[in-house]
């Protein structure tokens, strides 16, 4: 899933937090609502605009975050 086909940050929109372009719900949100048990289909169900692209582009986008996080070796 290539999420910079869904996923912007625009420091005008947002708070400059990267969100989903169509809705404009914060990644974070919808990572936040995974992470609390909601189902994909709860969510679909709950924000009609979302698509399970969307969710996915979510998740590809936290994945990649995580791959440029930079581990500091404990001294």
């Amino acid at each position: 899933m290539d999420w910079k086909n869904r996923i912007t940050i625009d420091p005008e929109k947002r708070g400059s937090k990267p969100y989903i372009r169509g809705p404009r719900m914060t990644v974070y949100d919808v990572l936040e609502f995974l992470a609390s048990g909601m189902s994909e289909e709860d969510i679909l169900k709950d924000f009609p605009d979302l698509t399970r692209e969307d969710i996915l582009a979510c998740l590809a986008f936290a994945a990649d975050q995580e791959q440029k996080l930079v581990s500091i070796p404990p001294s």
